[in-house]
């Protein structure tokens, strides 16, 4: 008998439902398609210059629980209907979480947090979240992190990001040139900007690469190519970027290499050095450099929940904070309604 050389170090391998399954389960409303093409189409127009209204995407760095995240847009909903003339608020849905090196990897991978992994029942959860968002007329937004989940989830995402760690991906570079939505891509963790201006083109361009089908089969998936891909300064090692003299460099580099130089600000991570009691100072300096005139500054990004900071997961569930965060230290609600509304006043002048 031959020396087994397959799978060496894989516990199991266990089928996922198909994409089509999955959405033939939980179906997308007329209503629910009609909020996510408008909402796109609204984005759209403010990354293109056709719109002067400014977009902000908020909310929780990542959903843990799927009663906190839809209480929290019960909130938003109604905010970002008093706000929407001078606002496009889309809320953060972000399900799949990146780690440095190990930790709780989001509500997709891991809906009972308690690794046990359990990615069909987080798939069903993450997509009725979704569906409950859009169904209060709410845009959404996530980062899609595995090149997979889009399939299953993408037809109720109005926004999506690259994140500084997969930037340089080609991988997720091919699958945000197949992507229906607008997708920001973050530059790197250490700060710099080729790897935004190589995304950007990459991802504006036809590509063929390995996906899946809706029926779960793998396959050959060629794309036109997403001419609204643009860029998201989150700041790096060497600090904050979101400082005039950094968002000038930032759209010299854009147009250099004839890229769409709309910028969309990260007010948390580097910006705020990872201090969230920093961040509404921080998202304040970037809406007054949008004030004074700068247009290649279409938005800004915050990480809110209902309750401020975050806290660890514990064994016992009844003993950690209801509306606080899993992951990054979180701006409150009170915070969050306040420094938006401050937001539209300003740019309405």
């Amino acid at each position: 008998m031959s020396e087994p050389v397959t799978d060496l170090n894989v516990v199991f391998n266990v089928p996922l439902p198909a994409p089509a399954l999955l959405m033939h389960e939980r179906p997308r409303t007329e209503e629910q398609a009609a909020t996510v093409s408008s909402a796109r189409r609204r984005i759209e127009d403010i990354l293109h210059g056709r719109s002067d209204r400014f977009l902000v995407i908020v909310g929780p760095c990542s959903i843990h629980d799927p009663a906190q995240g839809i209480a929290y847009a019960d909130r938003l909903a109604a905010l970002c209907g008093e706000l929407n003339e001078r606002l496009e608020i889309v809320m953060r849905v972000y399900f799949e979480k990146p780690r440095t090196s190990v930790g709780w990897k989001g509500l997709i991978m891991d809906p009972d947090l308690d690794g046990t992994a359990n990615l069909s029942e987080g798939l069903r959860i993450a997509r009725e979240v979704l569906g409950e968002i859009v169904g209060r007329g709410l845009p959404t937004a996530t980062e899609f992190l595995d090149p997979i989940t889009p399939q299953y989830l993408a037809d109720l995402i109005c926004w999506a990001a690259i994140g500084a760690r997969t930037v340089e991906s080609q991988t997720h570079r091919q699958m945000a040139s197949g992507l229906s939505m607008p997708v920001g891509f973050k530059n790197t963790t250490f700060g710099g900007m080729a790897a935004v201006v190589n995304a950007l083109k990459a991802a504006k361009a036809p590509q063929t690469f390995f996906g899946i089908s809706p029926e779960g089969v793998a396959s050959m998936v060629s794309t036109r190519g997403n001419a609204n891909c643009h860029t998201v300064l989150r700041g790096g090692d060497g600090g904050p970027n979101h400082d005039p003299a950094s968002v000038e460099a930032a759209v010299a580099d854009l147009e250099k290499g004839v890229v769409n130089p709309a910028l969309v600000i990260d007010a948390s991570h580097a910006n705020c050095s990872k201090d969230f009691q920093k961040m509404p100072g921080v998202f304040e300096e970037i809406v007054a450099q949008r004030a004074a005139g700068n247009r290649r500054i279409v938005g800004a990004m915050l990480e809110s929940n209902l309750v401020e900071g975050n806290q660890n997961i514990l064994e016992d569930r009844a003993a950690m904070v209801w509306g606080q965060s899993v992951t990054d230290p979180c701006i409150s609600w009170e915070t969050t309604e306040r420094i938006l509304r401050e937001a539209a006043e300003r740019l309405a002048q």
